[in-house]
């Protein structure tokens, strides 16, 4: 860093798998001091050598339950006891279950509601406090399915959209308050191994809609929000076009979106139903990139 000035210390959720370890990679190569968290020791480890690998000052990883608000808040407190402050967050811990709404257990739905919503609040929360009166950068992960919806992924679509509000009621917030600035990130369909950690009651396991885009193509965005605040920056290629149709042809799109799913958001193969990783995490399956070619990024 220029004149002496100490490395940034940029704590990470969902950084085991996926956007979450993309973006730490990006931040370790800035020589940022990390804080990598979610539920995966095992993973978790493995981020943090590939931080210190890129370049990383110093990385300290915290097991975490991001839907757990104590557990967040000690979180936090490791943090700012090793660093003495947080001058930036990014939360990017999700999870999905594809299904009919009917057919995907309570327990299943309320556990993706409990990380992806009540985990961004949860760290929102703590954010905003540890950030203080020398504020600070939030960047949130939304989903182009926070703006628009479809069939069999209603625990995630409704996360989503609840997410989309609560950064756009954060953002007017942080209005008043000096040197904070909150950003969303949505992206479209990534490859990484959410889909095949997700939890399904369709029969048949998640799959990338095209057009995918790589997980360190989302990075690039969100590192570039922490410095540069944006109200919602969109990251895929096709999310205009998917929102303009949901929004202005609501008809044609209800038409269409149910066989589209059935044929491009699903693999073909049978699976047996399960919770996939909503209600426990499964380290073998985490990391950052998953199996599916992409085509930008």
């Amino acid at each position: 860093m220029t004149g002496g000035a100490p490395p940034r210390t940029v704590l990470v959720t969902g950084a085991s798998s996926g956007i979450g370890r993309a973006t730490c990679h990006r931040l370790a190569t800035q020589g940022a001091r990390l804080v990598p968290a979610a539920l995966s020791a095992k993973t978790l480890e493995e981020t943090r050598q590939e931080c210190l690998a890129r370049g990383a000052d110093d990385v300290l990883v915290v097991p975490t339950d991001v839907g757990d608000d104590d557990a967040v808040r000690a979180l936090f407190r490791s943090a700012e006891n090793r660093f003495d402050r947080v001058d930036a967050v990014v939360h990017t811990a999700g999870v999905v279950s594809y299904g009919r709404f009917e057919d995907v257990p309570a327990e299943v739905f309320e556990g993706v509601v409990r990380t992806n919503l009540l985990g961004t609040a949860n760290v929102a929360r703590a954010a905003l406090h540890s950030f203080g009166e020398d504020g600070g950068s939030l960047v949130l992960l939304g989903s182009v399915l926070g703006k628009m919806a479809t069939p069999y992924m209603s625990p995630y679509a409704t996360s989503k959209w609840a997410v989309q509000g609560l950064a756009r009621t954060l953002q007017i917030e942080a209005r008043t308050r000096r040197n904070v600035q909150v950003s969303l990130v949505s992206p479209g369909s990534v490859n990484t191994p959410i889909y095949d950690l997700a939890g399904s009651y369709t029969g048949r396991p998640g799959h990338p809609p095209l057009p995918i885009i790589s997980a360190d193509r989302v990075a690039q965005a969100v590192v570039s929000a922490l410095d540069k605040p944006r109200r919602d920056l969109n990251a895929g290629p096709a999310n205009l076009v998917m929102v303009t149709g949901f929004r202005l042809l609501p008809g044609l799109f209800d038409l269409l979106v149910g066989p589209m799913m059935r044929v491009l958001g699903q693999a073909r193969s049978s699976v047996d139903p399960h919770p996939g990783n909503v209600l426990e995490p499964q380290p073998e399956l985490e990391a950052v990139r998953g199996r599916w070619p992409h085509f930008w990024g």
